[in-house]
Parts: structure tokens; C-alpha cells; sequence
């Protein structure tokens, strides 16, 4: 499954595409602004999008709300936060998330919730 990650952070990409790869998701691809990223999710239509909720351009969620609303409609939204302050569960499901997480040092909730929409849309 084509997974999209729209990061800034150069470390934390490093570190996800490491993680996202052991745990056998190798189709990734990743933009490191808002726009980019939802551009790409427009021309590649991927299953999931892994949105951090803080990038140079635009807020996650803004990118969040564009992806849902664009023809990258099906995809399965991740927001992500290194805040966990900033992290507010209604406004990502308000922009269209189906799923927030906090980054932490092993992105382990990230991959469960990776596999958790690996799962969900397979039985669909």
C-alpha cells in the first residue's frame, strides 16, 4: 500500500521511512510542505497519509481538510504531533483525520495505526 508522509523535519523522515520499512511498508513517499503534500497525495493516490500537524507552509490539519476534499478522498488520514499539547482529537476528525498520534523515539503508535488502516481497508 502507497503510504505518504508529509514531514519537515528531515530527522524524523530519516527515522519513519527506517521504522515504516521494518514493518514491511516499503511504497513511501514523502513531501516536506503542506502543498507538496497535497499535490502528491493528488497524483498518487495513496492509501494512507501520515500528516505532522506542524509545517512550514500550512497547519496538518489545513492539509488534512485539502487531501479529504481533493480526488486523494479515499485515502486513510493519519495526523501526527510532537506536542502533545497539540494534539486535539476533535479538530483532526473535524478536518477529516481518522486518526492522530504523538511521535515518540520508536513511532510505534504510529505503526500500529499504520497497520490498523492496512487492515481496515483490506477487508473493505
Amino acid at each position: 500500500m502507497k503510504i505518504l508522509i508529509v514531514e519537515d523535519n528531515d530527522q524524523d523522515r530519516k527515522l519513519m521511512l527506517r521504522f515504516l520499512s521494518k514493518a514491511g511498508y516499503t511504497e513511501l513517499s514523502f513531501a516536506a510542505a503542506g502543498w507538496e503534500g497535497i499535490e502528491c497525495a493528488v497524483r498518487t493516490q495513496p492509501g494512507i497519509v501520515i500528516i505532522d500537524t506542524i509545517l512550514p507552509d500550512m497547519q496538518g490539519f489545513e492539509v488534512c481538510r485539502a487531501v479529504k476534499q481533493s480526488c486523494a478522498a479515499s485515502a486513510k488520514i493519519i495526523v501526527m504531533t510532537g506536542c502533545i499539547d497539540a494534539v486535539d482529537a476533535g479538530k483532526a476528525r473535524k478536518a477529516g483525520a481518522d486518526d492522530y498520534v504523538v511521535k515518540t523515539s520508536d513511532f510505534f503508535p504510529l505503526i500500529e495505526a499504520v497497520r490498523a488502516m492496512v487492515q481496515e481497508k483490506e477487508t473493505i
